[in-house]
């Protein structure tokens, strides 16, 4: 009789450890869920917006604050070059991703015709991640019929984007990247440039800039400061 009673024993506790690690289990699994949720959720609306003006000596694991040409396939098996350094206007680059939550009120609000963008003289050019690295068919279906797009790898790499949505404003006449940052919303990243070109028109900005260039070595004839040909000339 004593061996039945601690066979049950036994076996009580066992189903009690059993049904204890599946309880926990369980409890890990909806913990798990309710964060993927929160994430999903949030995650449009709580990405930082952030500044960072690029003119002058790049910040240490920054671009290098020089204008990069854009360059990759678009979305007709055709190959896109986009002018961005010696031009007359200036360029804003949107890079976004087909895969991006927050990059679809973007999406949304580049493809609607009455979103007044409010970009005056400067243009507006989509750069998504190359075809190997991004949703060819859903850049399709995304992509706003007005606004030029261009899939390059090199463009992030270039540019040193650090994730989507991420947008850079080039002026094309100094061959600089002039401010960059990312916002969750289309009036945060407009706040973004105002401050950018703010910057950019202040007549001490200039002076800073140079006093820091050839604080790092960087004379009005270094190479850098110039593009293709441009650099022979500046010489």
């Amino acid at each position: 009789m004593s061996i039945v009673v601690g066979a049950l024993i036994v076996v009580v506790a066992l189903q009690s450890l059993l049904v204890f690690g599946l309880l926990r289990s369980h409890a890990e699994i909806l913990r798990r869920l309710h964060a993927i949720d929160v994430d999903a959720t949030t995650s449009s609306a709580s990405v930082p917006v952030e500044l960072r003006t690029a003119a002058g000596v790049p910040q240490p694991g920054a671009g290098d604050g020089r204008a990069h040409d854009i360059s990759g396939a678009g979305l007709r098996d055709d190959v896109v070059l986009v002018g961005v350094s010696g031009v007359a206007h200036r360029t804003l680059l949107a890079f976004l991703s087909a895969n991006c939550l927050t990059c679809e009120t973007f999406w949304r609000d580049f493809g609607n015709p009455e979103v007044d963008l409010g970009l005056g003289a400067t243009r507006l050019v989509i750069v998504t991640h190359g075809p190997d690295a991004d949703s060819v068919s859903r850049i399709r279906e995304l992509a706003p019929k007005a606004v030029p797009l261009v899939m390059s790898n090199d463009a992030w790499h270039d540019y040193a984007v650090p994730g989507s949505p991420y947008f850079v404003l080039v002026d094309g006449v100094t061959r600089r990247v002039i401010g960059e940052g990312t916002g969750a919303r289309w009036d945060q990243v407009r706040n973004l440039l105002d401050q950018s070109l703010a910057d950019a028109s202040d007549p001490s900005t200039e002076s800073r800039i140079d006093r820091e260039l050839l604080a790092a070595g960087i004379g009005p004839d270094d190479p850098s400061l110039y593009h293709g040909d441009d650099a022979e000339r500046g010489r």
